[in-house]
């Protein structure tokens, strides 16, 4: 099969007889049509067959098919065929400059016709006005001079300026010029075209159209700086006078972007007071919200500084003219967005902060139960954007006003309540950091201030996981900072909290097992019970016990071993309560390891809660018998053999003996290759000092593993 290209190539000495004879039968036929327009029409499709009859067939057709037009007694119609032969020649001989510069010139002649008799008649005839005859016209001109402009040199916009003011500055056919013809042509002319415009007969074509057109090249092309004043007062004289409101949103929307594009916030916030001025009778914004919006995008576009956006008087009374729900929220949306690219620096303006609350206030305010969850995740996203982009620097305590009042207004979004406590535990972490750990008495009473915020926050969370990771953090950030009665009652909470988690959570619209999110999070929470002292009014330990008695009540899933993991979880913990010194602890906090000091009552009870957890373990291992539960039992009993090795004195026998009996036990059922790993492991430490005791057991596990 020949390629597009090849085909396209051929020449008339490709063509053989037959299919030159069809082709010439066509056209023949073509002429036999006795309607001119039909005849002009069926030809101009079929022009490019003229390359099967002579190599200079298009050539030569043009011309004549141009001049058949003359012949059409309805100049409208006589347009629009002018319109379709010159696509048809940009189509197929886009080098033939010649007919389309001849079809310009017979459009221009026509023009006279429309003040005639015959086309005043009609126009009668029909009630038809002869401003709205005169738009038929603008798009078969505007495609005909468009075609005669493509790739023109500059100088023929000056020709087609000189052809219009020799036709006493024809209205439709100034308007075509300045669409047709290359934006920065025409910039460098505008102030040329503003005069033509003023002598130009309003009564056919309103001046404010011309205007129109000519801010579009303006918006895309600069004119000469020094014009750019005189033109934009001459061009807005001539549109305020519009009386039509959207006449005259249409004609102030383009040319927004020409006093965006080359002015300050003054000129710009005297056309948004015009707007608002020609708007706001008998409510006409209402009509004119797309072109409303346009104007805010346009702004937007050009101010990036807030601080200069917001102290234009009139923008926020612009912004009140969106009184459509909808149509409001969209716009607070773009500023929101354009507000989160731009404003790179943080912020403490008072104009700008007062402006982007009460923007983000509207979108807040526009959730309803029928929101989407969506549309309420997108809107939270960008009032938490705003947030946290506001900086009062060291001045703590208005940022915890702002983030107090944040709360109040932005209590229907769940992610920004998140975000708010999020920022005033970093505003207690960095009072922390200014004072380096030192409080003193204001900034002790500040930092219980931000645990105070965060715990009366909290519960209004409807989320049960993030009321839980946010208890646990709050009650961190408060150890930090030495408030231990805050902590603790975070703490607390979270204990509380913990039996209310579902045993299923729906991620991506599917239901999965919360357990492992619950695993994690409590040894996360045993984590930092190591550094928490116990309170003066409780028993010895109240927190662990709290925390191990829920999981102890909690129903988990059915054959689920969670309960036994988290318990093996908390040996590691309890074994380090139990040192002499804490691996790790909080700068200006004592912890247990200060308040008991290695008493042996404290040890007595970190022993005999050893002993309960162990023995729930065993007993849990005891119902693992099936041989669907066999590799389970191997994993638990060689996870708790890892603890007790790590953390036990195997120097005791009781303990050394359970030792090996959960080491032959997870042997019956694999982990082969982490055993040699393991002796390995504890071979190596066997030969540390302190650690000396460990080779007995060394060989009794490897006599266990050969037997």
């Amino acid at each position: 099969m020949k390629s597009r290209a090849s085909v396209d190539s051929f020449t008339v000495e490709d063509v053989n007889d037959t299919a030159k004879e069809t082709c010439l039968n066509w056209f023949f036929k073509i002429a036999s049509i006795r309607e001119l327009l039909p005849r002009l029409y069926v030809e101009a499709a079929i022009l490019k067959c003229n390359r099967f009859l002579s190599k200079s067939g298009i050539q030569e057709t043009l011309p004549r098919l141009t001049a058949m037009i003359r012949g059409m007694g309805d100049p409208l119609v006589a347009a629009y065929a002018r319109a379709y032969l010159c696509r048809v020649g940009m189509e197929v001989a886009p080098h033939l400059k010649e007919s389309l510069n001849a079809n310009v010139f017979d459009l221009l002649a026509t023009f006279r016709q429309i003040s005639g008799d015959s086309v005043q008649k009609q126009l009668h005839v029909q009630k038809v006005e002869v401003p709205a005859y005169l738009t038929l016209y603008s798009p078969a001109i505007n495609w005909i001079l468009q075609c005669v402009a493509y790739r023109a040199p500059e100088q023929l916009l000056t020709e087609m300026m000189e052809r219009c003011k020799m036709m006493a500055n024809n209205a439709l056919l100034l308007n075509s010029i300045m669409r047709a013809f290359r934006p920065e042509f025409v910039a460098t002319r505008a102030t040329d075209f503003i005069g033509m415009i003023k002598d130009c007969d309003e009564s056919g074509f309103p001046k404010h159209l011309l205007y129109g057109s000519l801010g579009r090249s303006l918006a895309c092309a600069d004119p000469p700086e020094s014009e750019r004043l005189t033109i934009l007062n001459e061009a807005w004289k001539v549109i305020t006078k519009v009386r039509n409101p959207q006449d005259y949103m249409n004609c102030a929307e383009i040319w927004v972007e020409f006093t965006c594009r080359h002015f300050t916030k003054r000129e710009v916030n005297t056309v948004l007071a015009d707007i608002i001025k020609h708007m706001t009778p008998d409510r006409a914004f209402e009509e004119a919200y797309p072109q409303l919006q346009s104007v805010i995008r346009k702004i937007l576009t050009y101010f990036h500084d807030f601080s200069v956006l917001f102290s234009m008087e009139r923008f926020l009374p612009f912004l009140d003219m969106f009184q459509k729900d909808s149509v409001r929220v969209e716009v607070c949306k773009s500023i929101m967005e354009v507000f989160i690219k731009h404003q790179l620096e943080l912020t403490r303006d008072p104009v700008i902060l007062n402006a982007m609350l009460h923007i983000c206030k509207t979108m807040h305010d526009s959730v309803n139960a029928l929101t989407l969850e969506d549309e309420k995740r997108s809107l939270a996203l960008l009032i938490i954007g705003f947030i946290r982009m506001v900086s009062f620097g060291r001045d703590f305590e208005q940022q915890l006003s702002f983030c107090v009042e944040a709360r109040a207004t932005f209590c229907n979004l769940e992610p920004v309540l998140v975000q708010l406590i999020h920022t005033v535990n970093q505003l207690a972490m960095e009072t922390r950091m200014v004072m380096k750990g030192n409080h003193s008495r204001k900034t002790a009473a500040f930092v219980r201030a931000c645990a105070a915020y965060c715990f009366i926050t909290i519960p209004s969370l409807s989320s049960i996981f993030s009321r839980l990771h946010l208890y646990l953090l709050s009650g961190q950030v408060a150890l930090a900072n030495q408030c231990l009665s805050q902590a603790d009652a975070f703490l607390k909470a979270a204990v509380s909290v913990l039996p209310e988690v579902p045993r299923s959570i729906s991620v991506e619209g599917k239901l999965r097992s919360s357990e492992s999110f619950l695993l994690d999070y409590i040894n996360n929470f045993l984590a930092t019970l190591l550094v928490v002292p116990d309170h003066p009014e409780h028993g010895v330990l109240y927190l662990v016990r709290g925390l191990l008695n829920m999981v102890q009540d909690y129903t988990w899933e059915d054959n689920s071993d969670a309960k036994v993991r988290v318990y093996i979880s908390a040996l590691p913990l309890l074994a380090a309560m139990s040192q002499e010194t804490y691996l790790y602890s909080i700068p200006k906090m004592d912890s247990n390891e200060t308040l008991y000091g290695g008493d042996p009552k404290f040890l007595s009870e970190i022993n005999k809660l050893c002993e309960t957890l162990i023995g729930q373990i065993l007993d849990h291992l005891k119902t693992l018998t099936r041989d669907e539960s066999v590799r389970r039992q191997s994993a638990l009993a060689f996870s708790l053999f890892g603890v007790l090795l790590a953390h036990g004195d195997l120097r005791n026998n009781k303990l050394s003996q359970l030792s090996i009996n959960l080491w032959n036990l997870s042997h019956k059922h694999g982990h082969c290759e982490t055993r040699i790993r393991t002796l390995e492991s504890i071979r190596h430490q066997a030969q540390r000092p302190d650690m000396a005791h460990l080779s007995d057991t060394i060989q009794r596990l490897a006599l266990q593993s050969r037997t």
